[in-house]
């Protein structure tokens, strides 16, 4: 293949060149020779701005490791502290208030409430149904869940259990009930409805009628109006759709011919390059933005096998609706798709620059996913993601305001590579490293034209915490962690300060990730404090959960609570900066430390062994209970740095380490006897992901800020080469 010749002659990967030129610049009036400099120019100039970051970053933690190793002896002096992490630059001064002005958002950002899913976009399939799942089946979610109890009469199985169907029913009809209220009696009661002018009307058995007790909750109608096909309803800004069959599975046994109840569910999907997915070189690259490109046109497909017969997934359609003065009222069908791109730390194999160095990975996201992205503003019908000609980057793994800036100077110069208006790409300002935390308002203040997301991250934050402490002391075990007063400031201080910034009606102010897929009864009881805390999107691991988690903003109305919270004092910085090492007049039990090293243990093996020999980069990977959590890079970062603390502060030594190793490593072998091709680590000295496992404990301290992508990127390429 010939090579395209930049004026530095850069080396460009091959394969990336082809995916470049025949896949993604046809579609653009961009010739390819003029694409191809500017790229090279885009990195000459960007590339040694992003590695004096970095370098920045390792400047700040030696300063910080000392400043602890100097004061080890001494009582913590939060004053002492916050001073000196003013004079390095960590901690920077807050300027006078200010609004965001970002422009040309999407109602899902702007004005909407609502669940929102990461996925990994290296898998053309669980793309597809994240995409998809901006409408879920309220049937399907209670009867394939624990939300309903799963006792032996209402048990679920291969045949469809008719007693736990009738509970469904219920259950979703308590929902109706609650959300919209008949004028008087219950939903359950009602025979039919019919669509009559502006109002639904409800009879029922005796012959009496009632309309909702609000009935401007009624805005559309499918089919006669007399017998509707469907009913479209309207609650804080989201849709539910009621559909009658009278010969459906659950229609034809439904006094009113009800056969599902569709919500609105995932407004918003994170389709992800970074902590979900393992791509480590070219290929694997290619292969995510191949699939970026499938979404942005409409194409992507996935075909799989279920029940012995192949299907095929595709983008659904928009929905179209009647309104109640006959006029077409459409919806969208699918997610709108925000693309999380890499932090700034990995480089990457795609391009050679003219010393031979691999280039900064997050440069070579930001050009080729806007690139890609950009496709989708050419649209003016069918299938489009953004209706206002944005396109949303979420940056993760930022520190502080000089990152923020920087990404926003990238994100500048692509637009002006593309030819893209100023503030197209908008970004997703992540709150999960320490420095961004303490310095949110700047961070916001350096991207106020273009900030359409903040959101917080228990784990990577913990991860990044333990990593910036790491000469503080031994830290406390994770759950005693997130009891502590800097978790509950760091959650609290970032909805305030989003407030202060003007965040609602254009940006979302978010929170973290339900890990646990199957546990969707403990999910409804405490994720609604999600909405309660002001929070207008939050993250779930499912389509199915995010259906679920869709109720929860139907019982509270977000942006009235945000308004209540607006003027409340802000969290505490002197909280934020109390670091959770164990106290001295505290002594962990031998069996609490056994258990939580086991925990992290177990977890951390569980997840890498998938992650090196498989390449997967986000699953639900069973814990030492055999409690399915959603694992990725934010979990094994925590697992990590709290076991490379724990080693480094003499809570366990590394022989005691290399035992529980040796066990954990059993007991995840035998959780994965039934995986096709499985290779155990037990006992095995050639198995390469127990050795990375042991350098993300061993090597913890020395990590970059206590990332793991260095040495599973090493290890994972190991792999590859050799299978």
């Amino acid at each position: 293949m010939n090579m395209p010749q930049a004026k530095n002659n850069s080396v460009i990967h091959p394969g990336f060149c082809h995916f470049i030129n025949e896949e993604v610049l046809p579609l653009h009036a961009i010739e390819p020779t003029k694409f191809w400099r500017d790229l090279e120019q885009l990195i000459a100039d960007l590339s040694p701005i992003n590695r004096q970051l970095l370098a920045t970053r390792d400047q700040m933690q030696q300063q910080i490791d000392q400043w602890h190793l100097d004061h080890k002896d001494q009582a913590m002096d939060t004053k002492a502290y916050e001073a000196f992490l003013r004079e390095i630059g960590y901690l920077v001064e807050e300027g006078d208030d200010f609004t965001i002005t970002t422009a040309n958002v999407d109602e899902e950002i702007a004005h909407l409430a609502g669940p929102q899913l990461v996925v990994p976009v290296k898998n053309a399939r669980f793309a597809l149904n994240a995409a998809n799942a901006r409408w879920g089946s309220l049937y399907d979610a209670f009867y394939g869940t624990d939300v309903i109890t799963k006792t032996d009469e209402l048990a679920t199985g291969k045949a469809y259990n008719p007693a736990r169907g009738d509970a469904v029913i219920a259950k979703a009809k308590e929902f109706l009930d609650e959300v919209f209220p008949l004028e008087s009696g219950s939903h359950k009661d009602v025979i039919s409805y019919v669509v009559y002018y502006h109002h639904l009307l409800a009879f029922f058995q005796d012959g009496s009628q009632t309309g909702l007790k609000q009935p401007c909750q009624l805005v559309a109608v499918n089919g006669q109006r007399s017998e509707p096909e469907a009913v479209l309803l309207k609650n804080n800004g989201l849709h539910v759709e009621i559909q009658f069959d009278r010969n459906g599975q659950n229609g034809v046994k439904d006094p009113a011919n009800i056969n599902d109840i569709l919500i609105e569910s995932a407004l918003s999907t994170i389709m992800d390059c970074e902590d979900s997915v393992a791509a480590v070189d070219a290929e694997d690259k290619i292969d995510v933005y191949r699939n970026w490109l499938g979404l942005m046109q409409g194409t992507l497909e996935a075909s799989f096998e279920k029940d012995g017969q192949m299907q095929t997934r595709r983008m659904n359609p928009d929905r179209i609706f009647t309104d109640l003065d006959n006029q077409e009222y459409r919806l969208h069908g699918r997610s709108l798709l925000l693309i999380r791109n890499v932090g700034h730390l990995m480089e990457c194999d795609l391009m050679q620059d003219e010393l031979g160095n691999f280039v900064p990975e997050g440069i070579i996201d930001a050009v080729v996913t806007s690139l890609i992205g950009a496709l989708d503003l050419q649209r003016t019908q069918g299938m489009r993601n953004s209706r206002t000609g944005s396109i949303y980057i979420v940056k993760p793994k930022m520190h502080g305001p000089e990152e923020v800036a920087f990404s926003c100077e990238l994100f500048g110069r692509v637009e002006q590579m593309l030819g893209l208006p100023e503030n197209t790409i908008k970004i997703g300002i992540m709150d999960e490293e320490r420095r961004t935390t303490l310095n949110l308002k700047e961070c916001i203040r350096q991207a106020k034209s273009r900030v359409f997301f903040i959101n917080t991250g228990f784990l990577d934050r913990t991860g990044d915490e333990i990593h910036t402490s790491m000469q503080a002391g031994a830290f406390l075990p994770k759950d005693q962690i997130k009891n502590q007063p800097w978790i509950q400031a760091y959650e609290n201080r970032n909805v305030d300060i989003g407030l202060q910034c003007g965040l609602p009606g254009k940006a979302q102010i978010g929170k973290g990730m339900w890990a646990m897929p199957d546990e969707m009864a403990a999910m409804m009881e405490t994720k609604i404090a999600h909405p309660k805390a002001g929070a207008n999107t939050a993250w779930v691991p499912s389509p199915t959960a995010a259906t679920l988690h869709a109720l929860h903003y139907h019982q509270v109305n977000v942006f009235e609570v945000q308004a209540r919270l607006k003027n409340r004092p802000k969290a505490s910085l002197t909280d934020l900066l109390t670091i959770p090492t164990i106290p001295s007049n505290l002594t962990l039990s031998d069996q609490v430390i056994e258990r939580e090293i086991e925990n992290n243990v177990q977890g951390l093996l569980g997840y890498v062994v998938r992650w090196i020999e498989a390449g997967v980069g986000c699953s639900k990977v069973p814990d030492i209970n055999n409690v399915g959590l959603m694992e990725d890079r934010a979990t094994l970062r925590i697992s990590s740095q709290h076991l490379a603390n724990w080693l480094l502060h003499g809570m366990c030594s590394k022989e005691h380490l290399d035992d529980v190793m040796q066990r954990m490593a059993r007991v995840v072998d035998e959780q994965n006897t039934a995986t096709d091709g499985y290779r155990p680590m037990a006992q095995n000295a050639n198995s390469v992901a127990f050795k990375a496992a042991q350098d993300l404990i061993f090597k913890g301290v020395i990590q970059p800020n206590g990332y793991t992508e260095p040495l599973l990127h090493a290890y994972r390429m190991q792999v590859k080469e050799t299978h």
